[in-house]
């Protein structure tokens, strides 16, 4: 529970600050043992009959006390009162008036007119108020410095909470221990250290998470700080009617214990569990035993297993009482009889494609990505030399193979008769009749055949003289370079 303004801290005169409400929250987040007052507008035929017992809230909610209204003024709920306290006096809030109290003292099994009951002394004033406030302020120093001291007596004990009186004279120390602990030396130590009237009290873990407060598992506020002050024993017997699984971190809550809300739904299941027959457990069949898995009280229904499969088997109560009374007979059934569990969830359908706003058309982001796609195509492809730009040649190697790469667009050539009658048979005299052919001759880039007649003297096997290319110039012929006719003379 949480205010709804965003603003439950208390202000400086001790009220809640920022409902607006004087301390009579609605919403029931003020503090964390807030009760609401169903019978505060219902009308008395007689108000002097009245309750006139009050019941009033220290440190936020944190701790009750029931004390009687000896003087003339009417209180209501939030209002800052002065109560008496041990030698002295005490203030805290007003949590409920009127015939609900009766109700409560009835629960906690309080005498109404119990001499040793407190009572009210006044309203508080902002003296009372001040000298409270200092009182908390000094909480937090003697909740650490206690527990220091305790360490250093190897007391085998944890300090929760410390609560000051508002004139502090006296102090309260809330502690955990799981054995008996003998504190009188510790005692001692307080009551010269802080200067008052100690008091100690022990608490559960359960206690101390509902002082200590925070957020549970269904992500609401813990049921011990909000409103439950009665704890019921839990144990694992209240997991198993409920068909839960056994997981220590699973039915834990925050003070290490199993959850007290285990218990809120016990006695539907106890009260459903009594149509069930209790010696089920097991069942003779003709091949083999069935063994009982579970009981679903919600379908009224009792789930089965066989050794020899893994699936389970669910059977009707009226199913499993017959077999009983035919094992009682002697006989084995030979068929379990599983009846067809309906899931009653509907099919989750799969929405269909609607076009709500008209035809949309996406042939402008197709030719855009088609565009995009030739041109990464075009260049992932090697660059093609352009016709025309002359017929510049690379020799491959060191012109011994005597083929020459042309980057214009004459392609690759042959360059065996670059002489008038290169290669010509060693029988054979004179010039040869068959024009030079060589690799500038009728080129489409527009070069002419070169009829030099230098490069065409007297017969002999002519070849291509290696290593003559300058370097820088990727293998280009001169044209004025005249090519040694005699190195290959026919002998």
């Amino acid at each position: 529970m949480g205010c709804g303004s965003g603003g439950c801290g208390t202000s400086k005169d001790g009220a809640p600050g920022g409902c607006q409400s004087h301390g009579s929250c609605a919403s029931g987040g003020c503090n964390r043992m807030n009760v609401h007052d169903w019978l505060a507008n219902l009308p008395f035929s007689d108000p002097e009959s009245g309750c006139r017992i009050i019941e009033v809230s220290f440190n936020n909610g944190s701790r009750k006390d029931f004390y009687k209204n000896t003087t003339v003024h009417h209180f209501e709920k939030g209002d800052m009162i002065a109560v008496e306290g041990v030698g002295g006096f005490d203030v805290g809030m007003v949590n409920m008036t009127g015939e609900l109290v009766r109700l409560q003292m009835k629960k906690r099994r309080v005498d109404e007119k119990s001499p040793d009951m407190r009572k009210i002394l006044r309203r508080a004033t902002e003296a009372d108020i001040s000298k409270m406030i200092e009182s908390k302020a000094r909480e937090a120093h003697v909740l650490i410095r206690s527990r220091a001291m305790a360490r250093y007596l190897k007391l085998d004990l944890k300090m929760a909470e410390v609560e000051v009186q508002a004139d502090s004279r006296k102090a309260t120390f809330f502690y955990i221990a799981d054995d008996r602990v003998d504190f009188r030396e510790l005692i001692k130590q307080y009551a010269s250290e802080f200067k008052v009237k100690v008091e100690m009290r022990q608490i559960g873990a359960r206690q101390e998470a509902g002082k200590v407060g925070g957020i549970g598992s269904c992500g609401r506020e813990l049921c011990c700080s909000s409103w439950l002050t009665d704890f019921k024993s839990v144990n694992t017997n209240t997991a198993r009617y409920q068909n839960l699984s056994i997981n220590q971190t699973k039915l834990s809550g925050q003070c290490g214990r199993l959850k007290c809300c285990l218990n809120y739904e016990l006695d539907t299941y106890m009260d459903a569990l009594q149509f069930f027959p209790e010696d089920a457990d097991m069942l003779e069949m003709e091949k083999s035993r069935a063994f009982l898995v579970k009981k679903d009280i919600f379908r009224n229904l009792m789930w089965y297993t066989m050794p020899d499969s893994n699936k389970q088997y669910p059977l009707t109560i009226e199913r499993v009482k017959k077999i009983k009374e035919l094992n009682k007979q002697g006989i084995r059934p030979t068929d379990l009889e599983p009846v067809e569990v309906v899931s009653s969830k509907p099919k989750e359908i799969e929405p269909t494609y609607a076009d709500v706003v008209g035809q949309i058309s996406l042939k402008s982001l197709e030719k855009t990505s088609r565009k995009r796609r030739d041109q990464e195509k075009g260049s992932n492809q090697p660059r093609r030399n352009r016709p025309g730009r002359g017929g510049d040649q690379q020799s491959t190697g060191s012109g011994g193979q005597g083929q020459n790469r042309q980057q214009g667009s004459g392609g690759n050539q042959q360059n065996r008769n670059q002489q008038g009658g290169g290669n010509q048979p060693s029988g054979q005299t004179g010039q040869s009749n068959r024009p030079a052919t060589g690799t500038r001759g009728q080129q489409p880039g527009g070069s002419q055949q070169n009829n030099n007649p230098n490069r065409q003297k007297g017969p002999g096997n002519n070849r291509n003289r290696p290593g003559k290319n300058r370097p820088g110039q990727g293998g280009r012929q001169q044209p004025n370079q005249k090519p040694d006719n005699n190195r290959g003379d026919n002998t």
